[in-house]
């Protein structure tokens, strides 16, 4: 059928080169070197290590400064440290490319920025806003500079859709947060960060616990956390008094991988990840799934959702979660726990209902539809997708060749 061949042939190239140029990496030195105007800003994302955090990340934007702002900022002259913190102010953890900027949803926005995801910004300074002006115009201004705006978009540099854009910006941003003395960056100490980010009560199970060692040992050699709120560890508490020491150790180390995994690795890399708890046969590992930009992690017992970003400098990167990390290994799956009344096997989804050491109730849980459904399909029923796709791509085939 050489009509058919001619038209799918070319489809799956452009789709096989799709694929393979959005795949691709960026990197920050090499975009500005074409562009000497960027030299000094160029040289000093080098200097203060900040080229490799942009390197390494995805959908980012870069607010850059030519040799006559460099030489303004430099000026004020600050220590590298902070010159550090006044330029991550400068790199936006969201893409905006050139036209996206000037379609801002009601004319302005609160973007977060590489200075707020490090950590080191207190509260929310870390911010910027980004106002659509009158007359075309954008304007740039650090969150907690009063509402002014310090600088206007120059023009785009360079724009690789999605994945990292570089644009021109007038003068370079203000902020008193940013621009505050930092000395030298001492070692890094987790229960320290966890306690300032609104994750104190994990934080204090770690140290009473003695968890806590474990963690700092492995913060060097690259170490991702996954803490639960204040207040999901304030409702899960009466489940963590019933076990013992050692099992609270174990749920504790649960939260932890030994390998440094930013938010676009976590995206790329499902499947199973083995933690700080595993153990030779003692597997205590999870599921992490991704749907667009939702990342969830799977325990078999309990699904938790990351729902922010507190700290992400290399080697280590902290996630915010919504429910406790349950492994299977300490918590039943409530069907499982429930005494057998009937031989009929159950494929019911309630793994969201746990129990620690008894079921509350004797009776059994009801069968939801949608369960129904899914065991449908896993015994066979999903195969009439399968039959449906052959029609339509039977009819494509038909349709190319009446051509």
């Amino acid at each position: 059928m050489p009509p058919a061949t001619t038209v799918l042939f070319p489809s799956v190239a452009f789709f096989l080169l799709l694929f393979s140029t959005t795949s691709n990496g960026h990197n920050i030195t090499r975009i500005l070197a074409k562009h000497p105007e960027f030299s000094t800003f160029n040289h000093y994302l080098t200097v203060t290590h900040l080229a490799g955090e942009i390197n390494r990340r995805e959908t980012i934007t870069v607010l850059a400064l030519n040799n006559a702002a460099m030489s303004s900022l430099l000026s004020k002259q600050l220590s590298l440290y902070t010159l550090k913190n006044v330029l991550s102010l400068h790199v936006l953890v969201d893409y905006f490319g050139s036209k996206k900027l000037h379609q801002i949803t009601d004319g302005t926005a609160l973007i977060s920025t590489m200075f707020q995801a490090t950590g080191v910004a207190p509260g929310s300074s870390g911010y910027i806003n980004v106002t659509d002006l009158k007359g075309g115009k954008v304007g740039f201004g650090a969150e907690n500079n009063d509402g002014k705006l310090d600088a206007v978009y120059v023009k785009s540099v360079a724009e690789i859709p999605y994945n990292i854009s570089v644009l021109q910006i007038s003068e370079a941003l203000n902020s008193a947060e940013a621009e505050a003395p930092a000395g030298e960056p001492s070692q890094l100490n987790l229960t320290a960060i966890l306690s300032k980010q609104g994750c104190k009560a994990f934080a204090d199970l770690l140290i009473s616990s003695g968890a806590d060692a474990t963690f700092n040992q492995n913060v060097d050699g690259g170490l991702t956390v996954f803490c639960p709120a204040d207040p999901v560890i304030k409702d899960f508490m009466p489940k963590y008094k019933n076990l013992t020491a050692s099992k609270k150790v174990s749920l504790l180390l649960y939260h932890g991988i030994p390998v440094y995994q930013s938010m676009q690795m976590l995206k790329s890399n499902n499947g199973i990840m083995n933690t700080l708890a595993t153990d030779g046969a003692k597997k205590y590992d999870f599921t992490i799934q991704n749907d667009g930009e939702e990342v969830t992690l799977e325990t078999k017992v309990v699904t938790a959702k990351i729902t922010g970003t507190l700290k992400d400098e290399e080697p280590l990167i902290v996630y915010k979660i919504n429910k406790v990390l349950m492994p299977r290994e300490l918590f039943k799956p409530m069907e499982e726990a429930a005494p057998a009344e009937s031989p009929k096997p159950s494929k019911s989804k309630s793994k969201h209902k746990v129990v620690a050491d008894a079921p509350e109730s004797d009776a059994p849980a009801e069968s939801d539809p949608a369960d129904d459904q899914t065991a449908d399909n896993e015994n066979g029923v999903a195969g009439l997708d399968g039959g449906r796709l052959a029609m339509v791509l039977l009819s494509l085939c038909i349709g190319v060749l009446l051509m």
